[in-house]
């Protein structure tokens, strides 16, 4: 039997990035209203862009979050981080109480905001942690200004799996607004499992946001915005400019990461193959495999990806 064409662009895209909620949409630069304690600041560009900011330290640790995530993803993280180091978490411009706009959203200007953030904070010291498309921000971060930040950790991170211009444009042609439209609320729940090896209970909420969204007024330019998102990755790759980045680099995946290599187009392949081919690339780097963890490795392998980025920072 045909599956539906929502299931396969479900299927493709969560295996290219990582499938979150935003929080939704940011009218006239007001923020979305947040559980959280978040700050707010007016970047040079005019962006209005909501970050966490818990802890202190000499060194700042800056979270970046996956396609459509947000700032919660970090939640397992910065509890373990916030006593030793500041731990900085944005929602990316687009995301959750971050302001909505009609931007580019591709790798450069996330880089540039992210750069813009750390510039306007004053931030000193700085390490980029960035997971799935937040890795490959990160990555972009470097290439762009190699002296800014200290270190790099990337998990599970997109960039380092390559696409054809065939495949690129098979994305751009099933990876549509409608058809994020129409995911119905079962695919939904599936799209979310698939980033777990186990689906756990604590991770609930993301579904219950992604449901609210679903809801909400601002639905329409989330799924007008993932599509970008998802060009702009395929658009700007950084496989061939990794022996560029010279900083100290830790790579962390889950061994049964689902959603990295691409399951529909790349089935040869195996998820240690793609992170050895961009640990080979980068000068610096240290690669790890974490057991019993899927794409969401620093959710579902909180207490392993801590230790090993603790120890890799001091």
């Amino acid at each position: 039997m045909k599956k539906p064409l929502f299931h396969i662009v479900a299927l493709v895209a969560a295996n290219l990035l990582f499938i979150l909620p935003c929080q939704g949409k940011a009218i006239q630069n007001q923020p979305v209203m947040s559980t959280d304690s978040l700050h707010y600041i007016q970047l040079p560009s005019g962006i209005r862009l909501a970050y966490s900011d818990e802890g202190a330290g000499s060194t700042t640790l800056i979270w970046l979050h996956g396609l459509g995530s947000n700032h919660k993803a970090w939640k397992k993280n910065i509890a373990a981080f916030s006593a030793q180091y500041r731990c900085i978490a944005p929602d990316l411009p687009g995301y959750g109480a971050s302001q909505q706009g009609d931007y580019a959203y591709d790798m450069t200007f996330f880089a540039n905001t992210v750069l813009e953030l750390a510039d306007a904070l004053h931030l000193k010291n700085v390490v980029l942690v960035g997971h799935s498309m937040g890795g490959q921000i990160a990555m972009h971060c470097v290439l762009q200004s190699p002296q800014r930040w200290q270190k790099l950790v990337l998990l599970a991170p997109a960039g380092f799996e390559s696409f054809t211009e065939q495949e690129r444009a098979w994305f751009q042609f099933v990876y549509t607004p409608d058809v994020l439209k129409a995911t119905p609320p079962e695919q939904i729940r599936k799209n979310f499992e698939i980033n777990f090896l186990h689906f756990p209970t604590d991770a609930e909420f993301m579904i219950a946001d992604r449901m609210a969204l679903r809801d909400s007024e601002g639905y329409d330019a989330y799924c007008h915005m993932i599509p970008k998102c998802v060009q702009g990755m395929l658009r700007e790759p950084v496989f061939d400019r990794l022996r560029e980045i010279h900083c100290p680099t830790l790579v962390l995946y889950g061994e049964n990461d689902f959603l990295i290599p691409n399951q529909i187009l790349h089935k040869s392949l195996t998820t240690k193959q793609v992170a050895e081919s961009g640990k080979a690339q980068i000068p610096d780097c240290t690669l790890k495999m974490l057991p019993q963890a899927g794409h969401f490795v620093q959710w579902e392998a909180a207490d392993a990806a801590n230790a090993a980025i603790m120890n890799f920072l001091q």
